[in-house]
C-alpha cells in the first residue's frame, strides 16, 4: 500500500555521553525498512522525553529502500556485501549458481559488520528481515551486543529464522505466531505488533473529500479503496476494470492503480454513464493524502503485506485481500488467510475473477452490520501501540 511520505526532523545533538546507541539493519522493501523507521522515530522521542539523546546507525544494501529512507531522515547509514537467496520448492534449485555466487559473498558482508558493530558498540541492534539483516545479526551476536528480530508476518521470514538462535528477543506481530516459531526460542517471544507510523491512523473523511475533489461522491453509499502498491498490481487493476460497472452501482470507488495504468484505465471508464462516473476516482498513486483516504474507506481491496495488515487492523477496515502469488514464502497467502480464519477479513486465493471480486465484496457493501461486525473483528488483531511495544523490548533487551 503507498505511504505517506515521512516529515525529516532533526535527530538530537548525538555528542551525548549518555547516547542510547542503536544498530537498525534491514530493509530491501517498505515490509522491513518502515517498521524499523517508526521504532527509530518512537525510541528518539521517548528518550527525548527523558532528557537523552539517540545515536543511530543504520546497515543496509546500496539499492535497497533503507538507502533512500534513512539519509533522507537524517540516519547515519552503511553498507555491507550480502548475499540474496532466491527460493523454490525445489531444493536443487536453490542450488543454483546465482545462489552459490551470493551465498559466498555472505562472510564478507559478516566481516564488514563485524566491524561496523564493534567501532559503533550499539546499546542494542534491532534485525527487521531481509537479507542484509543476517550480516548485521550475526556481528551482534559475536560482538556481544543485544539483538532483537522484529517479524511483521505471521511467519518468522527466512532471514529471522537464520539469526533466531541469536537472538536476545524476538518480537513478534501476532499470538499465532509463537507456536510457529522454533521450540527453543519461544521463550524469547514477546508481542508487539508491526509499528504503524501514527500519521497513518490521524486521517479524515471529509479531508480526503476536500483534498481530492470527491464532489461526486454519493456519501449514502460505502466508499471502496482499491490499491495494489506503489506500482499498482496488474492481477488487482484488471478484475476491477471487469467489476468496475458493477461496484460503482453499489459503491464510490477510489482507485490507486500505479503510474503505469492510469491511462489504459482511463480509457476503460470513459465509457461509464455520468453517475457512475462520478463516483470513480482513478489516480496512479496515492502519497500523504493515504491516512485520510483510509479515513474514508468502509472497504479496502488490497494485497496483503504485512505493513497493509499492520494499518487496515489498526484502523479497523474490513478489507478484501487479494495476495500477491509470488512474495517470498507465499507469506502474503498464509497473511490473508490468518485474517480470514478470524473473521476479519477475505482472501481471495488462487485464480482471481471479477465474479469472485463481486462475491467477495457485495455482502460487504450491502450490509453495514457485516462490515461492523468485520471492523470489529479487525481491530481485535490490530495493534496501534506496536511501536511503543518495540520499544519496550528494545530498551528492556539493552539493560540485559
Amino acid at each position: 500500500m503507498p505511504v505517506p511520505r515521512t516529515s525529516r526532523v532533526p535527530w538530537v545533538n548525538t555528542a551525548s555521553a549518555d547516547a542510547f546507541r542503536l544498530i537498525v539493519t534491514g530493509g530491501g522493501t517498505g515490509g522491513h525498512t518502515y517498521p524499523a523507521l517508526t521504532a527509530v522515530h518512537t525510541l528518539r522521542d521517548r528518550l527525548v522525553a527523558e532528557g537523552r539523546a539517540l545515536d543511530v546507525l543504520w546497515i543496509g544494501t546500496a539499492d535497497g529502500l533503507e538507502a533512500r529512507v534513512a539519509p533522507a531522515e537524517g540516519i547515519r547509514f552503511a553498507t555491507v556485501a550480502t548475499g540474496k537467496i532466491r527460493r523454490s520448492s525445489n531444493p536443487l534449485r536453490m542450488l543454483s549458481a546465482a545462489n552459490m555466487k551470493d551465498m559466498a559473498r555472505v562472510p564478507l558482508g559478516v566481516a564488514q559488520a563485524r566491524k561496523i558493530v564493534a567501532d559503533f558498540r550499539p546499546d542494542v541492534v534491532l534485525a527487521t528481515g531481509g537479507y542484509v539483516a543476517v550480516p548485521a545479526g550475526l556481528a551482534a551476536r559475536m560482538n556481544r551486543r543485544p539483538l532483537v528480530l522484529h517479524e511483521q508476518t505471521v511467519r518468522l521470514g527466512l532471514a529471522n529464522r537464520r539469526l533466531a538462535g541469536s537472538a536476545s528477543r524476538i518480537a513478534v506481530s501476532s499470538e499465532s505466531s509463537v507456536p510457529l516459531l522454533p521450540e527453543a526460542v519461544r521463550h524469547l517471544a514477546v508481542v508487539t505488533g508491526n509499528p504503524v507510523r501514527p500519521q497513518v491512523l490521524a486521517g479524515h473523511a471529509d479531508k480526503a473529500v476536500e483534498v481530492l475533489g470527491l464532489h461526486g461522491f454519493d456519501r449514502r453509499l460505502p466508499t471502496v479503496y482499491v490499491t495494489g502498491g506503489a506500482q499498482g498490481a496488474q492481477q488487482i487493476n484488471g478484475v476491477v476494470r471487469d467489476a468496475l460497472g458493477w461496484l460503482l452501482e453499489r459503491a464510490n470507488v477510489i482507485h490507486q492503480c500505479g503510474p503505469d495504468n492510469v491511462e489504459d484505465l482511463r480509457t476503460h471508464a470513459a465509457g461509464l454513464p455520468g453517475p457512475l462516473a462520478a463516483r470513480y476516482y482513478l489516480t496512479g498513486f496515492v502519497g500523504p493524502e493515504l491516512p485520510d483516504v483510509l479515513a474514508l474507506a468502509d472497504v479496502v481491496v488490497s494485497r496483503s503485506g504485512a505493513g497493509t495488515l499492520a494499518e487496515l487492523t489498526a484502523l479497523g477496515k474490513p478489507a478484501v485481500f487479494v495476495p500477491l502469488a509470488t512474495s517470498a514464502g507465499n507469506e502474503q497467502a498464509h497473511n490473508a488467510r490468518h485474517l480470514e480464519e478470524a473473521g476479519a477479513a477475505v482472501a481471495l486465493l488462487g485464480e482471481v475473477s471479477a465474479d469472485r471480486l463481486m462475491d467477495a465484496v457485495g455482502p460487504l457493501l450491502a450490509d453495514p452490520a457485516r462490515r461492523e461486525a468485520m471492523a470489529r473483528r479487525a481491530r481485535e488483531h490490530g495493534r496501534p501501540d506496536a511501536a511503543d511495544r518495540l520499544v519496550d523490548v528494545l530498551l528492556s533487551a539493552a539493560s540485559g
